[in-house]
């Protein structure tokens, strides 16, 4: 077959290969994903999590850490064990 000027060939067999082994790379991301990230519906805490992860990151105020504190936006604190 004569190559379609841009390395594939006209039949488009290599363009095939080529979206095969895509899908197939993208489903194995998908599939390691934990279940703990699908256990929740956003990834954000509230929607000032989300502004300020967004936006707000670059200069933190006050009152961002006091909505991060009332709100809960980092989790569970979990505490380091020294030797």
């Amino acid at each position: 077959m004569e190559d379609g000027g841009c390395g594939f060939q006209k039949g488009g067999d290599t363009l095939k290969k080529f979206f095969v082994i895509l899908l197939v790379v993208a489903a194995l991301m998908t599939v390691g994903c934990s279940k703990e990230w699908y256990a929740h519906d956003t990834i954000y805490k509230t929607n000032d999590h989300m502004f300020f992860s967004l936006w707000g990151y670059e200069n933190p105020t006050q009152e961002d850490a006091t909505k991060s504190a009332e709100q809960g936006w980092w989790g569970e604190e979990i505490p380091v064990q020294t030797k």
